[in-house]
């Protein structure tokens, strides 16, 4: 058999799982944006509700990713990945390591469940005795969702260690649908927010709905994942008794690990406070409130535009972490500078037009989440600065990603660690000196930036750790990929600026006129900017636009640029 014919099989697998993968992602990130565009009609974006709901309701997700981006992800994989090729194909350790996350899980979110109140007075600045009472009542509702994401993240790593890709990303699409259901029942029931002093008049009916509809999409997210698990032929069950498990070994690296998430999620936490000084700065205006970002805007902001990172960086990093994982069993030193820079440079495609994407398109799209309220504008007018900054960091907030990924997969989890340490406390001191001398109005546009100037220090440390312990891994390659993609970025953005100038995007016309106004827009503006782009990259010949095309480019030629000579 030839070499060809035993490789093809495998990188149809590769492409199919990471089809599967980025497609689940794109249609569950679509459905997010479809809620958050609910939720803002519902609450309005920039107003106290919005950011006390955001409060309570992001304390759960940070936890998640402490876990899923920490232990479960980095750590585990590599764990399940030795247990599959055991003769029960790890059935005895999947079964005993499932019941251990649910006996923890289960544990842990009762504690912070009781400690709802004290978790939102730390973790808010300024807030009124009013916020921090609904506060409080929406994380009675919201912290549960910690015990699902965790049971969600073990569970879909065990999926993914058996090569079923598709059901981790695919999950979230039940999130999202059960969650636009009840702001759909919500709006039925108490119609959309129109400028009223909703704090005063809100009900524990309103609260129930939408925290406790919250927290049942993160219920069925998880419970479908058990559907898939059956599948596997496993036979998981319940099984108690952890020794054997190797658990010493995984502590040992976890323990660098869940340092480093610690550092990142508790600097994630200490931004968000600072942020929520712009709630009650809001509440104090006499007039104008409507123009000041919160924590709901902010966070609205980084959901758009991680959303090319989600779809393509993340999904990518899944599949080739595998094979770096086994690159690192198998003593193949050689085959990991290669694995990152085809990572790296596939992900430029996408990453980098969708950075320039989102600072053209950022009034139309800030407007989408302004809501309906008489200020609905104004409040799309600020979300549309934060994406603005918020997008100026996504390429190198993949870079990093796929970088500190060649760690893990070595299962050194000490190097990410200082990594994330000196860039929190780097951050951190920045935004706490920031806050001494920027109004609380304002506060949300300076973490903006500081998010995008950290994401270029992470990607840059990285990239030094990376080569000095690896050696170069095609640096040169890869930066004339980013920058050639760059230029025809750019160029393709200035042909968009044009068209959304001609509907009115810059002067509050057309473009402004209202959600529809602004969904067409921004179908109108992204479509021009997209065949510009494609154009250039295939009068370019850039060999990474077939390289990220895939199977698509294989079904539509004139999509595929040629090759060279």
């Amino acid at each position: 058999m030839s070499t060809s014919s035993t490789k093809t099989p495998a990188a149809g697998g590769h492409s199919k799982a990471y089809a599967l993968m980025a497609s689940g992602t794109m249609v569950s990130r679509l459905l997010g944006f479809v809620r958050t565009a609910l939720l803002a009609v519902a609450i309005g974006s920039v107003t106290s509700v919005a950011d006390i709901f955001e409060k309570a309701n992001v304390i759960p997700t940070i936890i998640f990713m402490l876990l899923a981006g920490g232990i479960f992800n980095v750590v585990l994989v590599p764990q399940l990945i030795k247990a599959s090729k055991a003769a029960d194909r790890g059935s005895d350790y999947t079964s005993r390591l499932i019941t251990l996350t649910v006996v923890v899980m289960a544990g842990f979110t009762l504690l912070l469940t009781l400690l709802a109140g004290p978790i939102i007075t730390v973790l808010t600045k300024d807030w009124t005795a009013p916020m921090l009472a609904l506060g409080t009542s929406f994380a009675y509702w919201s912290l549960p969702q910690v015990f699902f994401y965790g049971v969600y993240a073990v569970v879909g790593q065990v999926l993914n260690a058996h090569g079923r890709f598709g059901a981790y990303m695919w999950a979230p699409v039940v999130n999202n649908l059960v969650q636009i259901a009840v702001i759909g029942v919500f709006l039925a029931l108490f119609g959309p927010y129109a400028g009223q002093d909703q704090l005063a008049a809100w009900t524990p009916q309103q609260t129930l709905l939408l925290a406790g509809g919250a927290t049942l999409g993160i219920a069925l997210q998880a419970i479908v994942l058990f559907i898939p698990l059956a599948r596997t032929g496993l036979g998981i069950r319940p099984k108690f008794g952890w020794r054997g498990m190797g658990l010493r070994h995984v502590g040992r690296i976890a323990a660098w690990t869940l340092a480093s998430m610690t550092v990142g999620n508790l600097a994630s936490l200490a931004y968000a406070r600072l942020v929520s000084s712009a709630t009650a700065a809001r509440d104090a205006l006499e007039s104008g409130g409507a123009s000041v970002a919160g924590e709901y805007a902010l966070n609205t902001s980084q959901l758009v535009t991680v959303l090319p990172h989600s779809i393509f960086a993340l999904a990518l990093a899944t599949v080739l972490f595998n094979e770096l994982s086994r690159a690192f069993a198998d003593g193949d030193r050689a085959a990991v500078g290669p694995l990152v820079a085809k990572g790296l440079r596939t992900t430029a495609v996408p990453v980098v037009f969708a950075s320039v994407a989102f600072i053209v398109l950022a009034g139309p799209l800030g407007r989408i989440f302004g809501g309906t309220g008489p200020s609905a504008a104004d409040a799309g007018a600020a979300i549309a600065q934060l994406l603005v900054l918020t997008a100026l960091g996504l390429p190198f907030k993949s870079i990093h990603f796929f970088l500190i990924r060649v760690f893990f997969a070595e299962e050194d989890t000490k190097t990410p660690m200082l990594i994330q340490t000196t860039i929190a406390v780097g951050g951190l001191a920045a935004a706490y000196t920031m806050a001494a001398f920027v109004p609380a109005t304002r506060i949300a546009v300076g973490i903006a930036l500081l998010y995008g100037v950290t994401n270029v220090l992470s990607a840059v440390l990285a990239h030094v750790l990376v080569v000095r312990r690896y050696g170069d891994y095609g640096t040169a390659g890869v930066a004339d990929t980013y920058i050639r993609i760059g230029w025809f970025s750019v160029l393709s953005g200035a042909v968009g600026a044009g068209v959304l100038w001609l509907m009115g995007g810059y002067d509050r016309g057309f473009a402004w006129d209202g959600i529809p106004n602004a969904i067409l827009t921004i179908a109108v503006v992204g479509s021009a900017m997209l065949v510009v782009y494609l154009l250039l990259l295939r009068a370019a010949r850039v060999p990474e636009l077939d390289e990220f095309l895939g199977p698509l480019a294989r079904r539509i030629p004139n999509l595929r640029p040629s090759r060279r000579g």
